[in-house]
């Protein structure tokens, strides 16, 4: 029988408190402006041989700029296998900093660039290595599965680095086998996937500062407002968010669901940059933010990470023409932090995930 395992003790782990920034405030662009950007960025990239990867959850011009300039716009999972697969010599990714050191690692001969090198990510910041180390050496027979949310280090002490798309099918290979996880850093994440899966599971206390902002009563009484919407809701959300969706998944998992699904209404709990996509792939539907204000709410993101504000066309088009911001992962660190990603990658691409 398994069981719901924490084994935590919170005194014996140090966790730094995680600073959110304000909201970029990036000069209004017109049409013009963002057209001559646009054009000044693309002549560049094709100059440097660079291609350029943006996450779901940037703005939505460097989105199409990705799209229009033959680079890739996704999840981190296939921002990894485009990055790795792509003949540039340079991959510019717009995104978090994880992103980055994931690219340099599968990439390590070719030059990784990022609009803003502060961009970086809650859960990241949330699990230093040497604490994560630490609390590994807790549990020397569990084995160790980490969300790309994470630092290269962190990865370099891993059996396995996941996304939320492939989490759950990689846990059930897993439990299959009879492996108890100890699972890094994300606890919602980590509790959807033990609920679904079964497996016996140690959590490291982490969360994503835009999911958890979700509420779950205010959702009820939005629901209420539009019976007939469904609801998509990324895992990295609370237990009684997930417990209301019709759809629970990546990014891509829910960009699909707009797309195949009947519904012309849907109540969408994730960072509110998907819409852009979501947009292009269904534009005759209505989509409408979960909410995150009610009991205890904060709106410190309003469903909007602030590290992935930190990218703009404006600070694309100056690492450009200087070439500043370049991500760099040590060889060695390389090596060890790509095993697990690979890992994954082969599995996916083995299942076809």
């Amino acid at each position: 029988m398994n069981k719901n395992t924490t084994g935590i003790n919170r005194a014996q782990l140090i966790i730094p408190t995680v600073t959110i920034p304000s909201h970029p405030q990036w000069p209004e662009l017109s049409d013009d402006e963002t057209i001559q950007l646009k054009t000044e960025i693309a002549v560049l990239l094709k100059e440097q041989n660079a291609v350029l990867v943006a996450h779901y959850y940037t703005d939505g011009r460097l989105q199409d700029l990705a799209d229009e300039t033959g680079g890739c716009v996704a999840d981190s999972l296939e921002m990894a296998r485009f990055g790795q697969q792509h003949p540039a010599e340079t991959l510019i990714v717009a995104g978090v900093r994880f992103m980055g050191e994931t690219a340099k690692i599968l990439s390590n001969d070719k030059r990784v660039l990022m609009p803003d090198l502060n961009a970086t990510c809650s859960l990241d910041v949330g699990c230093p290595s040497d604490a994560f180390s630490a609390f590994c050496d807790q549990y020397p027979d569990h084995t160790v599965v980490v969300y790309a949310n994470t630092s290269a280090e962190v990865k370099a002490r891993s059996d396995w680095v996941v996304t939320s798309g492939i989490a759950l099918p990689i846990a059930k290979h897993l439990a299959a086998k009879g492996e108890r996880i100890l699972w890094a850093p994300d606890k919602h994440l980590g509790g959807y996937v033990q609920r679904e899966t079964g497996a016996e599971m140690i959590f490291w206390p982490g969360s994503c500062i835009v999911h958890e902002e979700f509420r779950s009563i205010a959702l009820a009484r939005v629901r209420k407002l539009y019976p007939e919407a469904a609801v998509l809701v990324h895992p990295e959300s609370p237990e009684a968010v997930i417990a209301q969706a019709d759809v629970v998944g990546s990014t891509t998992a829910l960009i699909n669901a707009v797309r195949n699904m009947k519904q012309a209404t849907f109540i969408v709990a994730t960072d509110k940059g998907i819409f852009n996509k979501m947009r292009k792939v269904a534009p005759e539907k209505t989509l409408i933010e979960a909410p995150t204000e009610g009991e205890g709410a904060t709106c410190q993101s309003c469903a909007r990470c602030p590290w992935m504000g930190m990218n703009s066309l404006q600070n694309l088009l100056e690492v450009l023409k200087k070439g500043n911001n370049e991500i760099f992962v040590s060889g060695k660190l390389a090596e060890r932090a790509k095993i697990p990603i690979q890992r994954m990658l082969d599995f996916a691409f083995r299942e076809k995930y």
